[in-house]
């Protein structure tokens, strides 16, 4: 094990401070095998956000040129935390130079360019250089709990899965033109949210093999100029001038996996809903559902309860279920655990591979850049069953 790992992050805006958020509390949950962590350096372009995560987090310093984190010797551990169409370049270049990589999804904003990234994740690989993919919500304790459902029988044969990720940061007409409404289709709210559900339903369901009836839809076809730096998905002053929007604010389809088929649909644009993740199961013993809103528990029905109560009921988490027990100060039934828990336990499983812990003694592993490979294939059947109008499209396997 490594003496200590010195930590970077690489984006200042919402995710960034989850990840630098994260790495802080990494040592605190689970067993305390972890070597020393020093939070050294947060780089933004804006130097204010920048200054400001740096200071709130605890880390040594901000720079403003991502340039700076690849070349100090003193940093081991990096997370890239930016918009999607950088994330090559910036991944590439700290591979090269022997830093270990946790990238938020997806890899990029094209799949020519994922499937580089991947390439120079395998050679690094070679050199015992860990890259990997930062999908969240695989550590909830209540989809972990769904998997122990299907993976010992109790839902039985599984038989349909319905998932929907609506948010509104999208949904007001004066949200300044951002990065997140460039880019090409399949790169709005199905690259941004859709990607999580993708990734969740391939948990639970196995891999996708075929989409159909992809559709997109444009809401809101033009945004106004920002006068300033847009953060997250904070308005903030905006100009007269309009700017065409580029790619989907809505999206749906279809999809066959290896257990059974279901139905995904996500949205920017859904008024009332700043973050409203649910997934239902169905199988043919019973059916589970989970919600973002309410992340500290499931709701569990089996065919094996007497006719006059059955039904859905209500079951608090807590250490009886997976991910739970010593993952938080506080891990008895009923606490509860939010979004911001779920970067915590994805940067702690990074760093106890970072740091050559067994496998078996550690928490799941990240997702590989080949996974992310094969999610960001499975976004670009669904953009190519829109382009057909809904026709069925099958995706490479994985």
């Amino acid at each position: 094990m490594q003496q200590s790992l010195g930590v970077a992050v690489i984006g200042a805006g919402m995710a960034g401070k989850a990840h630098a958020a994260a790495y802080r509390a990494a040592s605190t949950v689970y067993r305390p095998v972890l070597p020393p962590i020093r939070l050294v350096s947060v780089a933004d372009v804006n130097t204010a956000l920048g200054q400001e995560t740096a200071a709130r987090y605890g880390f040594e310093r901000h720079d403003a040129d991502w340039r700076s984190i690849v070349e100090d010797d003193a940093i081991q551990v990096v997370s890239v935390v930016v918009a999607n169409f950088l994330h090559r370049e910036i991944v590439e270049a700290l591979l090269a130079a022997g830093k270990h990589v946790l990238c938020e999804k997806p890899l990029s904003d094209t799949i020519e360019d994922a499937r580089a990234m991947a390439v120079a994740a395998r050679a690094a690989a070679a050199s015992g250089v860990v890259a990997r993919i930062g999908y969240s919500y695989l550590r909830a304790p209540g989809i972990a709990f769904i998997e122990r459902l299907i993976a010992d029988g109790r839902l039985g044969e599984l038989q349909h899965f319905s998932g929907r990720y609506w948010t509104d940061y999208g949904c007001r007409p004066d949200a300044p033109m951002s990065w997140r409404y460039r880019g090409p289709a399949g790169s709005g709210a199905l690259g941004d949210v859709g990607s999580h559900l993708a990734y969740i339903a391939e948990a639970l369901c196995g891999t996708a093999t075929e989409v159909s009836g992809g559709r997109f839809h444009t809401a809101i076809a033009e945004r106004p100029e920002p006068l300033g730096p847009v953060v997250g998905h904070s308005r903030g002053d905006v100009g007269e001038k309009l700017i065409p929007v580029e790619n989907d604010d809505y999206a749906t389809f279809n999809a066959r996996f290896e257990r059974c088929v279901g139905t995904i649909e996500v949205s920017r644009v859904a008024a009332g809903h700043p973050n409203t993740l649910e997934l239902e199961i169905f199988g043919s013993r019973g059916a589970a559902r989970w919600s973002q809103a309410n992340p500290g528990r499931l709701e569990v029905m089996l065919l094996d309860e007497q006719d006059d109560v059955a039904g859905y009921r209500t079951v608090a988490l807590g250490p009886a279920h997976p991910r739970y027990a010593g993952g938080w100060a506080m891990d008895a039934p009923g606490v509860g655990v939010g979004q911001n828990d779920l970067f915590v336990h994805q940067a702690r499983a990074f760093l106890e591979e970072v740091a050559g812990i067994p496998e078996s003694e550690s928490l799941p592993r990240c997702a590989s850049f080949d996974d992310g490979v094969h999610h960001m294939e499975l976004l670009a059947a669904v953009t190519r069953s829109a382009e057909l109008h809904g026709a069925a499209v099958p995706v490479p396997a994985a």
